[in-house]
Formats: C-alpha cells, structure tokens, sequence
C-alpha cells in the first residue's frame, strides 16, 4: 500500500515550501494539490495556480511523488496543458502524475462561461484524455474534434517518463470509468456521494458503511468495465480519497489504520489523505498527521 497526501494551495510559498518537504521527510509516497481556480466553501479563501506550485515543490523535493489531484478541462485546453505537464515531469525528474477528472459544478466550473450539461461533461473529458494522450506521445499532433482541436502541435523533447507521465483518471459514472480503463496507469475516486442531511439523518457509523458498500460496487463496475475493453484490471493501479467517506481519516491514527485496511482488501493500490487544516473542511489536528507519519511502514505493511 502507498500512501499520499494532498495539500491545498492556500499558503504562500514561504509557508506552502515547508510543507512539501515535510511531506517527502514524512515518508509519504506522493503528494497532490488540487487544480482549482477557486474550491467549494473556500473559494474566497487564499488559492494559488497549480502548475507554478508543483514546480516549485519539485525543486525542494528529491523523491516523493507529484500529481495533479485531479486536472480537469473546466478552464484547460489539452494543448497548453500538455506543455505544463511536459515541463513539470521534467522539473521533477519525472516524479510528476497527471491525475485528471472531469470537472463538475463547483466554483470555477463557469469562470470561463457556462459549463455543459452533464452529458457533454462526460463526452468533453473523454476527448480531453484522449487528446492530452495523443500529446504527450506524439512530437506533432493533428485533430479537429467536437471540443477541441490541435493544429501541428509540438511536443519536444517529450516527457521523461516513457511513453509519457502516468494519468491517473478520476472516474465513478460509466463513461469515465470506460476512459479510466482505456487510458490510465491508475484509478482514482472518492466513493460514493453522501448528502450531508443523509449522514446526520443516518448517523456517522450507519453512513461509513454504506459508503464502504458503495465503495464496493464501483471498484467491481470499474473491474467489469476493464474487463469488457480487453483489459486486466489487476494491471491498473487503485488510489482512494479516503476522505470521500463521512469521518475524515486524519481524525485519529485508528480511523486511518481502519480505513487503509479496508481499502487493501477492495484491492486498492494507493490511499491519498489530506493535510489537516486548522478549521473548515478537512480540519484536525497536525498532531495526528505526525502520529501518521511516524506509523507509515505499519499502515504499508
């Protein structure tokens, strides 16, 4: 099991630096930030640009991994992203995970004007992984699609890692997990959706199982769809938010250890977790993350 940790983009470089190097001296094994313009309730908080920060984290770092948790086509285009994420695989010594979703409704979704219905949603993502592929393996790329095109668009040198960086594909719904099996070196997902009311309505213990149920179904639709485009799912690694589920894993040490041990025998790869903040979504205590961090090798083991 290998274990990852998001940290958002809400701290200046002089105090964001900190902390990615924490996050390599911890042990833990990659290291994420959102691509966001703004996030849900803290989208008049403090939030800075992805790319310059991951470049800038690969500077400070020497081993930890570093990924996109996740990028999507709300405010990109495949060709000048292509670029970003040619350049950061090459500042990071390819070290860089491009992980890629596709986008929904939040707070940056119509910065750039109204985003699609779901359906488009579904179709623009799947021409997003499509064309980002054909990018970063390709030195010249030609296509006219629906959502986007490239005309004699040069990828050179190309990515450090071959045939390019590894994409790990966000997906629940059914056409996302058919690009997930298509394209990704991994899958990524939340689990399923809980509604606040439905949780306090349930309570937290009936509402952690449900999702753990949840949880299951989607890892053996993701299993079947795999199967039905020809391809082993064994072969495609498995990251977990374990904070889609009700309780936030850095609540305490036994609530991560219960929940990388459940995630392990759904056949999960990676768990990834987030840096407590002091208040708000995702608070706790930094205690607990150093507890954490000084248990990786029991919780890997």
């Amino acid at each position: 099991m290998r274990i990852g940790i998001v940290l958002l983009p809400q701290q200046r470089w002089h105090v964001a630096r900190e902390r990615w190097v924490r996050a390599e001296e911890y042990g833990f094994d990659h290291a994420w930030t959102y691509d966001h313009l703004a996030w849900r309730t803290l989208a008049d908080e403090p939030w800075f640009a992805t790319v310059p920060l991951l470049a800038a984290a690969a500077v400070v770092t020497e081993r930890i991994r570093l990924g996109t948790w996740v990028a999507s086509p709300n405010f990109r285009h495949p060709v000048p992203f292509a670029k970003d994420v040619m350049g950061l695989d090459d500042i990071s010594s390819g070290r860089f995970l491009l992980g890629l979703g596709a986008g929904g409704t939040g707070a940056d979704a119509d910065v750039l004007g109204p985003g699609p219905v779901p359906r488009v949603r579904a179709a623009r993502f799947e021409e997003f992984v499509d064309l980002l592929d054909e990018l970063l393996t390709q030195p010249v790329t030609e296509r006219t699609g629906e959502h986007f095109e490239a005309h004699g668009a040069r990828m050179i040198p190309g990515c450090v890692q071959a045939p390019r960086v590894p994409f790990v594909v966000a997906a629940n719904g059914p056409r996302a997990l058919r690009v997930a099996a298509r394209h990704a070196q991994g899958w990524a997902t939340y689990g399923p959706s809980l509604e606040p009311e439905a949780i306090e309505a349930m309570g937290t213990a009936a509402a952690t199982e449900l999702w753990w149920d949840g949880l299951a179904a989607l890892v053996g639709r993701f299993e079947a769809t795999a199967r039905e485009i020809g391809r082993d799912p064994a072969s495609v690694d498995r990251y977990l938010s374990l904070d889609g589920a009700p309780v936030f894993s850095m609540d305490s040490y036994d609530v991560m250890a219960q929940g990388v041990e459940r995630a392990r025998a759904l056949g999960f790869t990676d768990v990834v977790v987030h840096w407590p903040r002091a208040a708000g979504v995702y608070a706790g205590r930094e205690a607990v993350l150093e507890e954490i961090a000084s248990r990786l090798p029991e919780l890997r083991a």
